[in-house]
């Protein structure tokens, strides 16, 4: 086995093929190859620069990286379209050929078999069969569907390079046997479908800010957050609450500026006064 290379995938494949006979499949396999082979030459990317496997009501092609993924993307939204109708304005009903494209990117390896190796590849096999893919092609009045990988999107299409308009992409979750896939289709969702929330584009490498100081690096501790103050069971506030006074103790005429108390005096947080207090006259004798 091949060591496995950075490729760009292509895959294409025709709707209803089992439903025809024989004579119109080996049409439509002709017709297929056919806008294939435009559509890759208009881009740019001739012979030389791709590998083609067949699987009979599909194409697949593995073309080499350095060839423009722009001009291939640009071919598939312009030039496929537009021989899909020239076929199908001569075609009867039953030789009508409509078709769903999946581009990604990824490693594939090429066994001693020819035959390929990949995950990326296996991926892209899946965005191809989606019952979203096919229900969009169902829905469509023209003839073709197409969807990307995540990684092509985000790489690509969302710069929306000359004729490749990054809004007319909606993110969709693919349901596959290996759990769901991110990918984005072209065009209108399908009735039923609901878009995706779309994953930022850096998200492997987004700062959330959790447990980090404002200002500080992620692995410095955030500060501690001082308790609230406790409120009694009251409802009370601590501020509300009258402070303890000083506990006096007075034995004697004390004077303090005021009238005069005569008496022992008794207070309610425990002091005692015995004897007179002037408030506001001359100091008197003890007991006086």
């Amino acid at each position: 086995m091949t060591d496995p290379v950075s490729r760009t995938i292509l895959l294409l494949d025709i709707e209803r093929f089992s439903d025809r006979d024989d004579v119109e499949q080996a049409y439509l396999r002709r017709m297929l190859y056919a806008i294939t082979d435009r559509a890759l030459e208009s881009a740019g990317i001739d012979e030389t620069r791709r590998l083609r496997a067949d699987r009979g009501d599909s194409v697949m092609e593995l073309i080499d990286a350095n060839a423009p993924v722009t001009a291939l993307l640009r071919a598939l939204l312009v030039e496929v379209p537009a021989q899909l109708r020239d076929v199908n304005r001569m075609a009867s009903s039953s030789a009508q050929i409509r078709l769903r494209g999946v581009v990604a990117t990824g490693y594939v390896a090429v066994d001693e078999h020819d035959g390929w190796v990949g995950t990326d590849l296996n991926n892209a096999c899946r965005l191809l069969d989606a019952q979203l893919l096919r229900a969009a092609l169902r829905e469509r009045p023209h003839d073709f569907a197409l969807i990307v990988s995540d990684a092509l999107y985000t790489g690509v299409v969302r710069h929306s390079h000359h004729g490749i308009p990054a809004d007319e992409f909606h993110p969709v979750g693919v349901d596959t046997k290996n759990g769901p896939m991110s990918a984005w289709l072209h065009g209108p969702l399908p009735s039923g479908h609901k878009t995706a929330p779309a994953a930022p584009a850096d998200e492997d490498h987004r700062d959330t800010g959790a447990g980090e100081a404002p200002g500080g690096p992620g692995d410095r501790p955030a500060p501690q957050t001082p308790p609230a103050p406790r409120v009694p069971a009251q409802g009370v506030a601590p501020e509300s609450r009258p402070a303890p006074g000083p506990v006096l103790n007075f034995n004697g005429a004390v004077t303090i500026g005021g009238g005069v108390v005569t008496g022992d005096q008794h207070g309610v947080s425990g002091g005692q006064v015995t004897g007179d207090v002037n408030l506001g006259g001359r100091s008197g004798s003890d007991g006086s």
